[in-house]
């Protein structure tokens, strides 16, 4: 059977025109409007910004009566958004992670639902402002799970361990807990164990690498990985009052004894610094970072000094006694010399036979590293080695160049320095004098002997060093060495004539010891570069870090940039 033809089509151009004419301008037809329904949502997204606000305001305004806020507040303990508000320039804390947390909604007509409860994320993240200087942070709520890990705290901990390290900001790290350790209660909630990760680690050894400022503080129990976060820092501070640390939690550690506190951690090295309180903490923050550059390719701030570098300092001509038995007070030096207030002691209760710090010269940031001539009467021994190796890496990390005031004894000797493995420790000090790279400014006081005057004086090529009249120097000092270089000569005599007669003869040659050692006579044969007035100590060493800003430190940013120096903080 044959199909029926097609309907007829218009084809006149009339009628193709107006079809045409009716696509790009159709007829003015009105449209119904729909029905707007119960749940329909607004325009402006208001609905979801109620919803955050409301999180953030449950977040800032914890319950009075929650039982970790009231247990935080009866052990005489900042809250964490107390803390912040504290620490930080007023105006500056931004928050990040605002809403991470576990939330109870209440379900509404259709799709709409709205917050009744929230959890916050038991750590605090963002960023803020120290005395102008922008940083990122991160402060653990120990009224939250203990500060132990949840669902946001390792993600948010890692972001901003990531930030820091993305935009080249300092981070500051308040601990009080694990800082995202684990909890037993995990096996529960996830319904098996697992392997420890530690994923944050590796951005915190990139940090350190890169010399971006790891500075943290110790404000209640830093337990576990909360511990291993604080003592990484480049500077770690804890309140004397609330703070302590453990490697594992304080249940396990509570059947041992004398653990934990300030007593232990800050007279071992492993807190740098202790604080009265938290507010001190905050302080000594704000302190160290105005030293520190915001990463390794960038000079460390200087700033207008109102202490005129020509100033003198004739109180110093008098401060070494000349009877060589009687010790001063080398803090007196270091003060008197920098730029006044500028001295910030680093590590004050350990490794007492070493003192170091920070402190300006004309504005100008400088390490500073002097022995102790009141304790073990200036001998180095294993902590102080140690303490000094650990100040020449921060140094070099963050370019910051070192005057030493230099008299030393030499290595501490004796059973204890034996058991400590003071040499071992004295040598990884003098690894560390030759492998970094910052400038050194040597000035020698009164005594230098042995390998530990030696590495401390001959690391740099050529050496930049002065004298005072006070100096004295040799392979190691009379005392002992006479009766070392001259012990057949002495017992002969002894022997022979009696022991007062050794008495005199080891008279006489102390005396001629001494007079060979005129300090005048080391610079005769230029053993001793240049013996000066110490009075014009701080103009010297001012016009030497004044040269070292303008002309040397640019030239180790680019070659720090290219890869030719590579300073190793741990």
């Amino acid at each position: 059977m044959g199909s029926k033809p097609d309907k007829p089509t218009s084809s006149s151009p009339t009628d193709r025109l107006s079809q045409v004419t009716n696509h790009i301008n159709p007829p003015n037809t009105p449209r119904k409007r729909r029905q707007k329904s119960d749940s329909a949502l607004p325009a402006d997204y208001s609905d979801i910004l109620a919803q955050i606000s409301t999180l953030q305001n449950l977040a800032a305004n914890p319950d009075p009566n929650h039982v970790g806020y009231a247990r935080q507040k009866a052990a005489g303990k900042l809250w964490v958004r107390e803390r912040v508000n504290r620490l930080f320039d007023p105006g500056t804390f931004y928050e990040v992670g605002s809403v991470a947390g576990t939330v109870e909604w209440k379900r509404l007509a259709g799709i709409k639902e709205e917050p009744v409860a929230f959890t916050p994320s038991n750590n605090v993240q963002g960023f803020g402002a120290l005395r102008g200087r922008k940083v990122v942070f991160t402060a653990d709520d120990f009224s939250i799970r203990a500060g132990h890990a949840d669902g946001a705290l390792v993600e948010k901990t890692i972001y901003m361990e990531k930030m820091a390290i993305e935009l080249r900001l300092p981070i500051v790290k308040l601990v009080d807990g694990s800082s995202g350790g684990g909890s037993v209660t995990t096996i529960r909630t996830q319904g098996y164990s697992y392997i420890p990760p530690l994923p944050s680690f590796s951005q915190v050894a990139k940090q350190l690498e890169l010399g971006i400022p790891n500075l943290g503080a110790v404000l209640g129990p830093a337990i576990g990985l909360g511990a291993a976060r604080v003592v990484s820092c480049h500077f770690s501070v804890m309140a004397g009052d609330i703070g302590s640390l453990f490697n594992a939690g304080p249940k396990k550690a509570s059947r041992l004894t004398d653990l934990g506190g300030p007593g232990m951690h800050c007279t071992n090295g492993t807190i740098d610094n202790l604080a009265a309180d938290e507010e001190g903490c905050f302080e000594q923050l704000r302190t160290v970072l105005s030293y520190l550059p915001n990463h390794g390719l960038a000079l460390p701030p200087v700033i207008k000094s109102q202490d005129p570098v020509e100033r003198s300092c004739g109180s110093l001509r008098t401060i070494i006694p000349r009877k060589r038995t009687r010790m001063y007070n080398p803090r007196t030096i270091i003060e008197t010399v920098v730029d006044a207030g500028s001295w910030f002691e680093i590590g004050a209760l350990w490794g007492t036979t070493a003192i170091t710090g920070l402190a300006r010269l004309d504005g100008r940031p400088v390490g500073i590293i002097s022995l102790n001539c009141e304790v073990n009467a200036g001998a180095l021994d294993a902590l102080g080695s140690q303490k000094l190796t650990r100040h020449l890496k921060f140094l070099d990390t963050f370019n910051i160049p070192l005057v030493q005031f230099v008299d030393v004894p030499g290595y501490a000797i004796g059973t204890v320095a034996e058991r400590s493995a003071t040499m071992r420790h004295g040598v990884a000090l003098g690894t560390t004098y030759f492998s970094t790279t910052m400038p050194v400014f040597s000035v020698i006081t009164r005594r230098v002997y042995g390998v530990a005057g030696g590495l401390m004086l001959d690391c740099r090529d050529p050496r930049m060093r002065i004298a005072w009249p006070s100096g004295e120097w040799g392979s190691l000092p009379l005392e002992g060495g006479i009766d070392v270089g001259h012990a057949a000569e002495l017992r002969k005599i002894e022997k022979e004539k009696g022991k007062e007669a050794r008495e005199l003869r080891y008279k006489e040659l102390d005396e001629e010891y001494r007079r060979l050692m005129n300090p005048v006579r080391s610079a005769n044969a230029f053993a001793a570069e240049e013996i000066v007035d110490p009075a014009l100590t701080r103009r010297i060493t001012s016009a030497w870090v004044k040269h070292v800003y303008e002309e040397l430190l640019p030239i180790r940013l680019m070659d720090r940039a290219n890869g030719k120096i590579k300073p190793v903080f741990y």
